[in-house]
């Protein structure tokens, strides 16, 4: 073992003697590694930042929350032309599913509506996401409060003038003063403000609840009917836990059909949306992702392998005379095999160190500049490393095999 050890630190010293000598030679041959495992750790380390970020903003809702709409969120066999004539959901159909569903935790009604302005006194924030919902929306989402409260069934039922702001619209319109019992303007009413809402960050497809507004669904009912062809409607069914989701939605299914009078053999004109199905997209996006950073990042890697395998040749070359010095003193095959074998594992990992720093240094400028954070794992430079130690273990056996069966006096001979 002491043998073994003492063989690491000699060949350690021949690499930070190569990095010395041949600066230039030795950094272009390991620039192929730097970057192979800068691009794979940096495509690993955004997709596992995303996948965070992902989970984090999706933790509050439940995998089998159901969303039903005229629309699908997957590809669908239904032609575009035929989806386009669906009907949008009703408010009437909702109340009607609320008394006839069963096995429902909860369920309620969300129209996807325009982006508009809020103003408070002189100050006004523009684009904002307004999210008109039925009072159920707080349990379904699992919203969280800085202060006030979510609307109640009576506010929501009758339309009221009521509003619950995120965290980023709140202090930009109400600076050092408390939002509470305040009135704000939204479609030319006064809105009082009875909630705010926790700071929650970016959100994955950029809205936020930080940049939203929370309004009662019926008011915008009743502002733009139930007719409004540029509004999208949904029904979103929150199922009790432990539930056939099958089932459950082919109850769904039946009973709206039912309603709506299709008939036998005609398509069903609606979509019945699993959030499960949502995330397992999202998952095989970020699969898809992490399969072409491996084939990009594998193009480098093969490079850097040959850089490494062109330094330990060269290394050989100009060892020579003292590999055959070694071997006439007694060191055995192995003995040379694994000095050399080493030194090409340690370069290589000096190589996959310079791309990991890199991506280091590049995922704290990109956490400090944009509302997102980028972490770079202790998994990932585990991985970094591990590739960049087998690289060098690929790319150096030739070589280390071709000085451990140098012939001593050939050796010696030749290096004189």
């Amino acid at each position: 073992m002491i043998v073994y050890l003492r063989l690491l630190k000699e060949s350690f010293g021949f690499a930070m003697n190569a990095l010395r000598n041949n600066k230039l030679r030795t950094l272009l041959s390991l620039l192929g590694v730097t970057i192979g495992i800068f691009s794979i750790i940096a495509v690993l380390a955004a997709v596992d930042s995303l996948d965070r970020k992902i989970t984090k903003d999706l933790s509050s809702l439940d995998k089998n929350t159901i969303y039903l709409m005229k629309f699908s969120f997957g590809p669908s066999d239904i032609p575009q032309w035929k989806r386009e004539q669906f009907p949008n959901v009703k408010y009437d159909e909702y109340t009607y599913m609320k008394g006839v569903m069963t096995n429902t935790d909860q369920m309620g009604y969300q129209i996807f509506t325009k982006r508009e302005s809020i103003k408070y006194d002189s100050k006004t924030v523009s684009d904002v996401n307004i999210v008109p919902v039925s009072h159920e929306f707080i349990d379904i989402q699992g919203l969280e409060f800085e202060e006030g409260r979510f609307y109640n069934e009576s506010e929501a039922n009758s339309g009221s003038t009521v509003i619950v702001l995120g965290d980023e619209i709140a202090k930009s319109l109400f600076e050092n003063i408390d939002p509470i019992g305040k009135n704000v303007r939204l479609y030319g009413k006064r809105f009082t403000v009875i909630g705010v809402l926790k700071k929650q960050g970016a959100g994955l497809f950029g809205d936020s609840n930080d940049t939203s507004a929370f309004i009662p669904v019926n008011f915008v009912r009743q502002l733009y009917g139930d007719n409004n062809t540029s509004l999208t409607n949904v029904i979103i069914f929150k199922p009790e836990r432990g539930v056939d989701m099958d089932a459950y939605k082919g109850e769904i299914s039946q009973k709206l059909r039912s309603y709506r009078g299709l008939k036998a053999g005609e398509i069903d004109n609606f979509f019945v949306n699993v959030f499960s199905g949502f995330t397992d997209f999202i998952d095989g996006i970020i699969g898809q992702m992490n399969v072409v950073g491996w084939i990009i990042s594998g193009f480098s890697l093969l490079v850097g392998g040959f850089g490494i395998a062109n330094i330990m040749f060269v290394s050989v070359k100009e060892r020579t005379n003292l590999i055959g010095i070694q071997k006439s003193l007694g060191a055995k095959n192995k003995f040379i095999l694994f000095q050399f074998l080493f030194e090409a594992i340690i370069l290589s990992v000096i190589g996959g160190i310079i791309g990991l720093l890199l991506v280091w240094i590049i995922s704290v400028i990109l956490t400090s500049a944009l509302d997102f954070e980028f972490v770079l794992g202790m998994g990932n430079v585990f991985l970094g490393t591990g590739l960049a130690a087998i690289i060098g273990l690929i790319s150096g056996i030739l070589p280390a095999i071709a000085a451990s069966k140098l012939d001593p006096v050939e050796a010696i001979r030749t290096g004189m």
